[in-house]
């Protein structure tokens, strides 16, 4: 051991700088004081630069502290979550720097303890905080452990890993060593208590807090002590504080380094971008270039006065399709943030698709409207392809120079790195746009659900097409409104076909987040918007609003006998699907403009394509003519057909307008939702009602003006559905095809409403909230009689149990309530028996897996195009390089995951390519050509091919 005087000195023992905390890629050893100096640093930039006013204060006032001095506390907390470190099993992680610690007599070991590699250092951390916070005289209770502050910040820093450890017992907790040898006798425990002793004095963070945090308070200082750690270990900014040849770690030298670190965490945190935007423009007109319409207009009147007399809260806007409902969410976001002084926004949307359209609105509505930290981060599964820099880091790369590299082992820095640059991070920018997935994370029992949490604590929340999600997703939804309320977090709603019944449970899952147990009884009006408070019991009635576009929704209903899927060549038979879209499609191919026909399933809709270019040859062969859009094509080529729709279906961009050539987009559901597409007539199998308007919003959406539409379509206000209707007298369920995608008995519903209520037409905004309504009322089937009113007795039986089942299993697999919390944070972290990492992240009943065609050569190579110009990339020790992961990632296809159960052999990723998450469960098929520019392999049962029209499998 270090002499008396040599170090800093608590009680009897001095700091031993022999200790490390960091070595990975680093010129030598830096000691686990240093990076318990560095994270306190970093942690107080954190709190000072991105943590709100209003946080602050909360935090102080949980704590029972003055702002400074809570400030000093929790720094300190931070920078205490490496403090198990100094135990056996990790030191000797590091053998030739463990030898002189092992052999000095003042460290007692028990047999096997320096082998322990199952007792982690952030176990050791919670097990051993818990009786140093003890001594230095923070509040505890060993009756009841998790009301005890001395616990509740142990498992609090324990957690940085990304999950808690369950509450200790009283026992356990006073003979911690004697349960963990790994925590080591002697040295290691008088080490971790003049480590404990030095930081807490370089600190300043003598005040001892009188009472703990609340669960919203807890996982937003959980999640910044994950942040700062991170930020800390990057291998660039250690080497720049790295102590010099005969540093012992005196007083004065951890002065000296605490001096530092204070200074370097400035650029530290400034180089990650987590600062905060401002919602500095308070007019519509400094938002956005144009006027308000009706909608937009009546929130601007009245909404921040509500706002200004009763606290930020939530907002719900339901409107119609094209009724400027974006515009609206950004200005309420708007009014709400600068309220709340949130620190930036999050807009969630239900596909991958629909987020890369919104991206550039919001980019926009930000550099116009926003002031301080823009960083605007893309967020979904496959978004890290389209971040510029993104793909610099994606490769495992072992070099470790340059900014972002992480001083840790292989799996902490790979974990850390890909927050960095990637997913984890992401949700920590100030502005971010991505998939609903993203944010639905943070209430599940996911390793760092933390951060999730922390990303949105402080953000507006913005959720469109509410109404889409099913009752798997809605739940999770109503538990994160819950948990946003309790954080004061403001959220934003929108949706064009939403029940009374959804609209309520979520208005009032954000009271109860916030204290509020009284049930809302809101009653949505549409269009229109309502709010309500999370700071007191204020509900605003309803706001119905005016439209600048009344229209008359033309519903032409066909019941049809079902061929989607009969080969193009086959005979066209009378009262069939085929021959009512080519009666319906003949205008345009005779006299231009565009129209949208939207299928049930992708191969209804592949086949559909097929029979369209056969049935107009002529147009078929014209550019563009006709087009297929559904989610089975590689995402690169996805993204091609998608922005090549934009351009053809999109928004007039000003000028003169004319009769658009003829075309026809055949497409699955991914064309519903978010996307800015205007066809001159809308086609659609039967769906579930609130899917039919969504729609049915695609049809003469903007205004083209009477040069812009085809004769045949020149009452722009009167847009029509055509509606193929399966269920007939002769077929009464939906067809076999159709599989699950839709509940038998909403199409029966839906069915029965339009023939009986919409041969009038549907007034657009007027009717839809009752229509939406009466589809889904239970008294519905009293209209029946006999056997049909059997029938929907029977299908809204199985509907509803099967709705119940999913609402149950998101109720068990996910996390609890902020109120449920109590205390105990590992109930963020603890799974049941049978949940497992693959349930938690994917929807239930979404049975998908993920392919990859590599095609082979006449010379006998494969690439990873059919024209053999792109060679696949070969990998090596540390996977594939940013390009080559790049150039895979973009040829990823999503396909039913029943085409890939049985499996072949030589058909998993190799070795070489490394772990990157976009590589994981990915399966490589190898192509074969079979004529006509279709290519074709054997996988289990199934044939499955590529062409044109996408992946196929028979």
């Amino acid at each position: 051991m270090l002499k008396r005087g040599e170090a800093g000195v608590s009680g009897c023992c001095v700091l031993d700088v022999r200790l490390w905390g960091k070595e990975s890629g680093l010129s030598r050893p830096y000691p686990v004081v240093c990076h318990l100096l560095d994270t306190s640093a970093v942690f107080q930039e954190l709190w000072d630069v991105v943590v709100s006013t209003e946080t602050k204060s909360a935090v102080a006032g949980a704590l029972g502290l003055g702002q400074a001095e809570a400030r000093s506390v929790v720094s300190f907390w931070a920078g205490l979550h490496d403090i198990g470190k100094i135990s056996p099993p990790f030191q000797a992680q590091a053998p030739l720097l463990y030898g002189p610690v092992r052999d000095d007599p003042a460290y007692v070991n028990a047999p096997g303890a320096e082998g322990d590699s199952a007792f982690r250092h952030e176990r050791a951390s919670h097990w051993s905080l818990y009786s140093l916070l003890v001594q230095a005289g923070y509040p505890n209770d060993e009756r009841l452990m998790h009301r005890s502050v001395s616990h509740q910040v142990a498992q609090l820093l324990g957690g940085h890993h990304g999950a808690f450890g369950t509450v200790l017992k009283a026992k356990q907790a006073k003979r911690a060593s004697d349960y963990n040898p790994g925590l080591g006798a002697g040295g290691w425990a008088d080490q971790r208590q003049v480590h404990f002793g030095e930081l807490r004095r370089a600190t300043g963070a003598l005040a001892v807090p009188r009472g703990g945090l609340p669960a919203g308070l807890a996982v937003v200082v959980a999640g910044l002590v994950v942040v700062a750690d991170w930020l800390a270990s990057q291998a660039s900014a250690i080497e720049a504080r790295m102590p010099g040849a005969g540093w012992s770690g005196t007083a004065a030298e951890v002065d000296a380094h605490w001096q530092v670190a204070v200074r370097a965490a400035r650029g530290v945190v400034r180089a990650a971008r987590l600062g905060r935007a401002g919602f500095s423009a308070e007019e519509f007109g400094l938002m956005f270039p144009f006027a308000p319409n009706s909608l937009q207009r009546d929130l601007v009147e009245h909404l921040p006065a509500m706002v200004a007399k009763d606290g930020p809260g939530i907002v719900l806007v339901t409107a119609p399709t094209g009724d400027g409902k974006t515009e609206a969410a950004l200005f309420a976001a708007s009014v709400l943030g600068r309220a709340a002084d949130a620190r930036g926004l999050y807009f969630a949307l239900p596909t991958m698709g629909t987020a890369d359209a919104m991206l550039p609105r919001v980019e926009a509505y930000a550099a116009r409207a926003l002031s301080g930290e823009r960083a605007l981060m893309l967020l979904h599964s496959m978004a890290w392809l389209d971040s510029p820099g993104a793909v610099d880091c994606s490769s495992e790369s072992g070099d470790q120079s340059g900014e972002g590299v992480i001083s840790a082992g292989r799996d902490t820095a790979v974990e850390a790195d890909g927050w960095l640059r990637g997913a984890r991070r992401g949700l920590l920018a100030p502005l971010g746009v991505g998939t609903i997935d993203q944010a639905l994370g943070a209430v599940l029992p996911l390793r760092y659900n933390v951060l999730r949490l922390l990303g949105l604590s402080d953000k507006v929340f913005v959720v469109d097409e509410a109404h889409a999600y099913g009752p798997w997703m809605h739940q999770l939804l109503v538990r994160l409104l819950e948990w946003l309320g309790e954080m004061r977090a403001p959220v934003v709603l929108l949706s064009a076909t939403l029940t009374g019944r959804t609209a309520g449970s979520l208005v009032d899952a954000y009271r109860r987040g916030a204290g509020i147990r009284e049930p809302s009884g809101v009653v949505p009006r549409y269009p229109g918007w309502l709010f309500a408070s999370a700071a007191a019991e204020v509900v605003s009635p309803a706001r119905g609003t005016t439209t600048d576009r009344v229209r008359t929704l033309r519903v032409s209903h066909r019941s049809v006998a079902w061929d989607a899927l009969a080969s193009a060549g086959a005979p066209v038979l009378e009262g069939g699907r085929r021959v009512v879209l080519r009666e319906v499609l003949a205008p345009v191919a005779a006299g231009g403009g565009t129209a949208l026909v939207c299928c049930t399933t992708v191969a209804e809709a592949q086949q559909t394509y097929r029979d369209v270019c056969a049935a107009f040859p002529e147009l078929a062969a014209s550019p563009g003519g006709v087009r297929l859009l559904h989610s089975r094509y590689p995402a690169d080529e996805r993204a091609r057909i998608t922005a090549e729709c934009a351009a053809a279906y999109g928004k007039p961009e000003g000028g003169p307008v004319s009769v658009r050539p003829a075309s026809v987009l055949v497409a699955t559901q991914v064309v519903e939702q978010s996307l800015d597409f205007d066809f001159d007539l809308v086609v659609s199998d039967l769906a579930p009602i609130a899917q039919l308007l969504q729609r049915a919003g695609r049809g003469r959406r903007h205004r083209r003006g009477p040069l812009g539409r085809p004769a045949w379509a020149a009452a722009e206000d009167e847009p029509v559905l055509v509606v193929l209707d399966p269920l007939t007298a002769e077929a009464s369920r939906p067809p076999r095809s159709w599989g699950a995608v839709y509940d038998a008995g909403l199409l029966t519903r839906t069915s029965r409403v339009l023939q009986e209520r919409a041969l009038g037409g549907i007034a657009v905004p007027d009717d839809v909230q009752w229509l939406v309504d009466e589809v889904y009322e239970e008294e519905f089937v009293d209209r029946l009689e006999g056997a049909a009113r059997d029938e929907l007795v029977r299908l809204d039986e199985e509907r509803l149990s099967g709705e119940a089942a999913e609402r149950h299993l998101a109720a068990w697999t996910s996390i609890c309530s902020p109120a449920d919390v109590k205390g105990d944070l590992s109930k963020l972290s603890v799974r049941d028996a049978g949940v497992t990492q693959e349930l938690l992240t994917t929807r239930l009943g979404a049975d998908t897996g993920r392919v990859l065609c590599l095609y082979r050569q006449p010379c006998g190579r494969a690439t990873l195009d059919p024209e053999g110009t792109v060679e696949v990339p070969g990998g090596g020790r540390w996977g594939l390089r940013p390009a080559g992961l790049a150039e895979v990632a973009r040829r990823v296809a999503p396909v039913p995951g029943r085409w890939l159960r049985g499996g072949e052999p030589d058909t998993a990723v190799p070795q070489g390519w490394g772990t990157h998450p976009s590589l994981r469960d990915l399966v490589l098929l190898y192509m074969a050509p079979a004529g006509e520019g279709s290519w074709v392999c054997q996988y289990g049962r199934f044939t499955i091919s590529m062409s044109g029209v996408g992946l196929e499998a028979h």
